[in-house]
Formats: C-alpha cells, structure tokens, sequence
C-alpha cells in the first residue's frame, strides 16, 4: 500500500522535472519528509486554466488533499479511508471509475514509507507474549534518485454547508493507485560486493508489502495526464507496474511512525534496523 511519503523538492524544481506550465507560488507547500493522509500535497495534472479564454488542457502543479472524496458523497467523513486505488480494479469501482476515466494526476515523491514486522516479533504475538508488535520503518526511493512519480487520480467535491462563493466550497481530493509488489531483488542486490553481505532485511519490495505504489516512468507520464484518454480499456495498459529493480529500501527511525515528527532526519539511512528482530 501507500499511506505514508516524503516530497521535499521545491515546486520549480518539480515544474522543471514534469514540463508544468502553470503554478501558482502562493499555493505551494513546503517540504515535507513524512506525508500523511488527508494533508495536501503536489499533484501534477493537466486542465483548462479556469477563466481562461483558450480551453486547452494546461499541465498544472495544484495542491490537492490525500483522500479522495467522491463527487457523490454526503459527507467528507470517509475521506482518510480512501488514499489508495487498487490497479486492478480503479477502472470498476464507483468511488474511482469516473475519476480514473477523466481525472488523472501524477504525485511527486522522493520515496515511500513502509512497515515491517520482523520474525522474533511475529514469534512473540503468535505466543501471546506481545499484543502489539513493533515495526520497523523503511524507506522506498528510486536508486538513481530521481522523482518518483506516484499514479494518482483525483476528485472534486462540493461542501453542501458551504455558500459556492466559500473559498472552501470546493473540495479536490486524490487516492494513490497501488499494485502488486515487486517479487525481484532490488537494485544492486546480487551484484558483486552486495551478495551475502550479511545486512539484516529485506531483498524485495514484496517482502516488505504485498502492495506497492505504482510509480509511472517518464514516457508514460504524456498518456497518463491527457484528459482526451477516456477509454478504460486503452488506459489499462498505462496500470503495468514499472520496470522491476530501479528501487532500493533501507530501514529509518521508528520516528517517522508519529506523524508530527517532520524533516530530513527521517530519510538518514541506519545501519541496521532499530529492533535487530528482522528475517
């Protein structure tokens, strides 16, 4: 799954890296080393600049918030529930058809957060001897360090509470899309100098999670963002997960797991995982 990431690159960077031709500086957000659900993030997506006289589609950095509400919902209370999209199943989902079929986004990331819960710890909530075990963090993130574009679609809902001229009447809200891990090493590992160096850990995304983001390469990115693409069966191909081996992970402060622990700090690699419980 996706329910935690870090995107701190500054907004003209990220206009430079996705070719964006409009972004408003007052609307940006700082940077941030432990994106939550329901915060607002940087969506890349392309629309007709609203007011504008020329309608075509514009490539745009808007901020949006993570957890999309459906246009059809009574309430925004649902909205935490809602920050990841199967792959496999976006395309036939009420809550996501509409928006996978006409709203489509990219969400820039240096890298995602995932848990995992190591063999002595599972031992000991198997015995009973623990009720709640402890996780260790690791961190996802390109190995070549580039951006990592998150598949995401997005939603615009309507405060019924509100008066049309609130500035918060409107709602525009997006879901992570997800998909089946990678069951290959990561990269580097196997390679001379890295087999059986003996690191604690996992060797493959899919021993960390049994889901994934997906991150869409660069020469998909044109395809995934034009809102003339609405047909569900020549979108579908855009959904194959990414080339296999690009990624690498390395285990992170325990810190990152308290949302209001924020800043660079919390991507600082360990040298081995916090508890020593892990594989």
């Amino acid at each position: 799954m996706c329910g935690r990431y870090a995107a701190s690159r500054r907004p003209e960077d990220l206009a430079g890296l996705f070719g964006v031709e409009k972004w408003e500086p007052e609307e940006t957000l700082a940077p941030d080393w432990n994106v939550a659900p329901t915060k607002s993030v940087h969506a890349v997506l392309e629309r007709p600049v609203k007011d504008a006289a020329d309608r075509r589609p514009v490539r745009q950095l808007r901020v949006l918030r993570w957890g999309l509400v459906p246009s059809w919902a009574k309430s925004p209370d649902g909205a935490a529930k809602m920050i990841n999209a199967r792959a496999e199943t976006v395309h036939e989902k009420p809550s996501f058809r509409r928006a996978f079929e006409t709203r489509r986004c990219l969400l820039p990331a240096d890298g995602y957060y995932e848990w995992v819960t190591g063999a002595q710890e599972r031992e000991l909530e198997e015995k009973g001897r623990r009720k709640r075990t402890r996780k260790q963090p690791y961190f996802v993130t390109p190995a070549d360090g580039s951006v990592m574009a998150l598949a995401g679609v997005f939603e615009f809902w309507r405060d019924p509470t509100l008066p049309p001229d609130h500035p918060r009447a409107w709602w525009v809200t997006c879901s992570v899309i997800t998909t089946e891990a990678e069951k290959e090493p990561f990269a580097g590992e196997g390679d001379e100098g890295n087999e059986g160096d003996g690191k604690e850990g996992p060797r493959s995304l899919a021993e960390i999670h049994p889901r994934m983001p997906l991150v869409l390469p660069p020469e998909r990115w044109g395809a995934w963002l034009d809102p003339a693409r609405t047909d569900p069966a020549g979108l579908r191909p855009l959904l194959a997960p990414p080339p296999a081996g690009t990624v690498r992970a390395y285990p992170v402060t325990t810190a990152v797991s308290d949302v209001r622990n924020n800043g660079p700090e919390l991507l600082t690699e360990l040298a081995a995982p916090e508890e020593s419980t892990l594989f």
